[in-house]
């Protein structure tokens, strides 16, 4: 084994350990040995878990690949590498492969109030009480997520303004669309769901976060607000 000068994270300055590091500049600044030491936590009573990271992948030319695979038994071999640390590397090398190999998600783009109707049939259909969601958009109107917001009883639900755009702005919305159901499958919006759609364009015209409509889902049709002008 060769010989490596060996500090210890505890005694590096505060942005150069790697969870610091990770935290103040990002994990795209740390180096795959500082990354492996986040997965192995300590090093060995001679080696800081940086250059206990450091030889491992000496030890495989600093290619990802062949570390990835190397088994559980293969890590442990190492000096400071038990099963749980060993288990740990090859769980996050196999996670980075199926993130590789994986399909990228088809974002779903909203075009028409059908759009929401079909999006949320799988949510709303045949609930027997009210919930309020709230469709998170990007700019070129894409789903983002379909965001719960509140559920209630067979006649209401409560939706907090605080709440929908705390949601919107964390995940860097651009525009949203509010859905709520009538288990009772009447289409008119009531006296509050328009008062609340009123208040909720104005403080997202106050945000520059638009409301772009308000869909009412029964299981028979549903109602836009901006199919009718009222948005």
């Amino acid at each position: 084994m060769e010989d490596y000068i060996s500090i210890r994270i505890s005694a590096l300055a505060e942005e150069d350990r790697p969870r610091e590091k990770l935290l103040l500049r990002g994990k795209g600044n740390l180096s795959d040995a500082e990354l492996i030491a986040i997965l192995i936590g300590s090093g060995s009573r001679s080696l800081s878990a940086v250059d206990l990271a450091k030889h491992i992948l000496h030890s495989v030319d600093n290619d990802l690949a062949r570390l990835a695979r190397m088994s559980v038994n293969d890590l442990k071999k190492f000096k400071g590498i038990g099963e749980a640390k060993a288990i740990s590397i090859v769980s996050a090398l196999e996670l980075g492969r199926r993130r590789k190999t994986a399909d990228p998600q088809k974002k779903i783009k909203i075009s028409c109030s059908g759009d929401v109707y079909e999006l949320m049939r799988g949510e709303l259909l045949d609930e027997s009480i009210e919930y309020f969601y709230a469709l998170l958009l990007n700019r070129n109107n894409q789903v983002i997520k379909k965001q719960l917001i509140s559920q209630g009883g067979t006649s209401a639900t409560i939706a907090d303004p605080k709440l929908i755009f705390k949601y919107a702005m964390e995940n860097l919305a651009s525009a949203l669309i509010l859905v709520h159901n009538h288990p009772s499958g009447n289409l008119k919006p009531s006296a509050s769901d328009i008062s609340l759609t009123k208040k909720l364009c104005l403080v997202g015209k106050n945000l520059e976060l638009p409301v772009l409509d308000h869909v009412i889902f029964t299981d028979l049709g549903y109602f836009s607000f901006a199919d009718e002008g009222m948005i």
